[in-house]
């Protein structure tokens, strides 16, 4: 039986082999309109809008609104930050405000 390739498959097989700069694919999971929430959607747009200028696509996930997200995305905290793209695939938890250490790992800064 062959079996189709995911969404995420394929976006996966696009990253590994495009050159040039690295596309990153972010997801951003918030419970509701919290301050932590609001803290981390500004964290990350922040980081987005200065350091990934036109190769970051960022989406934002309410698990109030649909909680079968966070099950299916194994999320057991909001904020939770995940890099799909590029690989390798890293989780981020909290409100996202402690700059360096999340630039170093999504590999966005040297470990100096």
């Amino acid at each position: 039986m062959i079996k189709a390739k995911s969404d995420i498959e394929k976006r996966l097989e696009r990253g590994t082999k495009k050159k040039g700069p690295k596309k990153y694919v972010l997801h951003l999971y918030v419970a509701g309109l919290s301050p932590r929430s609001q803290k981390a959607i500004e964290n990350i747009r922040k980081i987005c809008d200065e350091r990934l200028k036109g190769r970051c696509e960022l989406v934002i996930q309410d698990i109030y609104k649909n909680p079968i997200i966070a099950k299916d995305g194994q999320i057991l905290c909001a904020p939770t930050l995940i890099k799909e793209l590029p690989l390798p695939l890293r989780r981020f938890v909290g409100d996202m405000s402690n700059t360096d250490k999340l630039l170093l790992g999504l590999d966005l800064r040297s470990k100096e």
